[in-house]
């Protein structure tokens, strides 16, 4: 089983906090000949549709010598991570988990906005210290 990010539990508990029914520690799904790991799946119930709202999250933590590094390895990672869950779970929406410190240094960049904007990436941005989500960016 792969290692999990160092913010796993902090974003598992932000989203119990937000009201969400963890599924899935992790999802996994069928990818061509192997299996993928989605940190986490969630669903919430919506009580005025009598409907569950379906996530999927990747967290990540940015903690390499380069952000960039970091950045290409995260955005594939979701790319591929979305394809599979068109696939198999389509209801369900992927998000890419990040802490409120590097959402504000990175991802508040234009240039990164724009890229985020253009590939359809969404964020749940977090707080680890107080486990709580920051913002969600659809």
């Amino acid at each position: 089983m792969p290692a999990r990010d160092l913010y796993h539990e902090h974003v598992r508990s932000a989203l119990i906090n937000a009201g969400w029914k963890i599924t899935h520690d992790p999802l996994r799904l069928e990818w061509a000949t192997t299996n993928v790991q989605i940190d986490l799946g969630a669903e919430q119930l919506l009580v005025a549709e009598k409907d569950a709202r379906k996530i999927a999250v990747e967290v990540k933590s940015f903690l390499s010598e380069s952000e960039l590094t970091d950045l290409y390895s995260a955005l594939g990672q979701f790319l591929l991570y979305r394809k599979a869950l068109a696939k198999k779970e389509p209801e369900r929406i992927l998000f890419l988990a990040i802490r409120e410190a590097v959402f504000l240094d990175l991802f508040a960049h234009p240039d990164n906005q724009d890229l985020c904007a253009s590939e359809q990436i969404r964020l749940l941005v977090f707080n680890p210290d107080r486990q709580e989500i920051v913002q969600w960016i659809e």
